[in-house]
């Protein structure tokens, strides 16, 4: 299970929370990040927010932290739809078009190209369907309720 904390931004009265997670970057943990440019542009763009809704059994304020998790078989079916799933398209529209080439007399190889690239925008559009599908059918759960976030620049004034 993969775990994330997200902050309570509103509540509604049906148990409706809407949470907010901060996108983290790799980058801040390596102990090269002071002389790598990735880190620099990472650090640049690092300040990245989502927010989603989420079913709550207990009324939260916002501020609230919580503990959210999600399977991580969810997330390896969506890498593998959007990244698999067009390799497999290039590989059968290349295998088409070579055979196609072949029966109908014109060049092999060009068809073989573009039968591939049309197989792997298909195959592409069709896991990028799927993995949003999964996505709709995969919620997060919440693992613990963690209280108010404290501040630390509030308690030094």
């Amino acid at each position: 299970m993969m775990e994330e904390i997200a902050r309570v931004v509103a509540s509604d009265s049906q148990g409706w929370l809407t949470v907010e997670v901060e996108l983290k970057s790799t980058c801040k943990s390596c102990s090269n990040s002071e002389s790598c440019g990735t880190s620099a542009v990472a650090q640049a763009f690092s300040s990245k927010t989502q927010q989603f809704s989420i079913q709550s059994d207990r009324s939260c304020e916002a501020g609230e932290l919580l503990k959210l998790g999600l399977p991580e078989s969810v997330i390896l079916k969506a890498a593998a739809l959007i990244y698999l799933m067009p390799l497999f398209g290039l590989f059968v529209g290349a295998a088409l078009g070579q055979f196609l080439g072949q029966l109908l007399e014109f060049n092999p190889n060009l068809g073989a190209m573009g039968f591939a690239a049309v197989g792997a925008l298909l195959a592409w559009s069709f896991g990028k369907q799927q993995a949003k599908r999964l996505e709709v059918d995969a919620q997060p759960v919440i693992l613990a309720y963690l209280g108010m976030s404290i501040n630390l620049q509030e308690l030094a004034q």
